[in-house]
């Protein structure tokens, strides 16, 4: 299979990742399956990329017809034999073991055996997720960063057995989509959360201990190391949730350097997830 065969993309959930994987490979001419478990997410899926849209159109970056083009090209569905006439699939569920496994054993059932099936996984061994499969060669990382349409970076995760062939067409996909590519070997937290994620842990410690407010936290990380986001603020854009699931699963591969901060699964805990929720270290609307 060659980049020039894969027309059409199924995308497995319509969550923050999803959708906005959805969205950009819709905009850059792909037809997209997008499929989840119930109605009501595919449909929050879907207000989601028009209101991504509509602020593309307000700065300028895209016109109506594009957005028009690119709204036309999604399919919404929970059927998942939907997905059947797919040439790749990216799967963006939640970040638990045995149900990406579940996924990937279903897939195999409802695509061709030539079909390459990428997870969105942040931290989970791609091996493992593979193994539910007999394609193991065809099984690929393909980790979007957070917001996709606007994040230009994609992680290419390699299993003990993903093929050469996989690797090179998901590279040229994710350049395809207008996105820059690194690569990582299968292990714990890859690249990108085996550092980021003792940095958050660390920023949420030093709050909790009072060493200084969250906002000059931030303030001091964005302006003494360049970055766009202070730690505090990147986990309420990721979701404590999935900081919290990152930590823990880094923290059994890794041991205690990565053991998430207490405060962190306190707000957890208190349903403070960040962004989405409306409150996690900040407020929101």
């Amino acid at each position: 299979m060659t980049i020039e065969s894969v027309e059409r993309i199924g995308v497995i959930g319509a969550g923050t990742m999803g959708n906005g994987i959805a969205q950009v490979c819709a905009l850059n001419g792909y037809e997209v399956v997008m499929r989840d478990i119930e109605d009501e997410f595919v449909e929050n899926g879907i207000e989601a990329i028009d209101d991504s849209l509509g602020r593309f159109v307000s700065k300028g970056r895209i016109d109506e017809s594009e957005v028009e083009a690119t709204k036309g090209r999604i399919t919404g569905t929970t059927d998942l034999d939907d997905l059947a006439d797919c040439e790749l699939v990216i799967e963006a569920a939640v970040e638990k073991m045995e149900v990406k496994q579940e996924i990937f054993a279903d897939l195999e059932t409802v695509t061709d055996e030539d079909v390459i099936l990428a997870t969105n996984t942040s931290t989970l061994s791609i091996t493992t997720i593979a193994s539910a499969t007999d394609r193991e060669e065809r099984v690929v990382g393909l980790h979007f960063m957070n917001p996709v349409p606007i994040m230009e970076g994609v992680e290419v995760v390699v299993g003990e057995k993903t093929g050469a062939e996989t690797i090179d067409l998901v590279h040229a996909l994710a350049t395809d989509l207008g996105k820059t590519t690194w690569e990582s070997d299968d292990k714990p937290g890859f690249v990108t959360n085996r550092i980021l994620m003792p940095w958050i842990n660390e920023g949420i410690r030093a709050y909790d201990e009072g060493v200084a407010s969250k906002e000059d936290i931030d303030t001091g990380m964005e302006l003494g190391t360049n970055v766009p986001m202070g730690p505090l603020t990147l986990a309420d854009h990721i979701g404590l949730d999935i900081c919290l699931d990152a930590s823990e699963t880094l923290s059994e591969e890794l041991g205690d350097r990565y053991k998430p901060a207490y405060l962190l699964k306190r707000k957890v805990d208190a349903g403070d997830l960040g962004k989405k929720s409306g409150a996690g270290f900040y407020e929101y609307d």
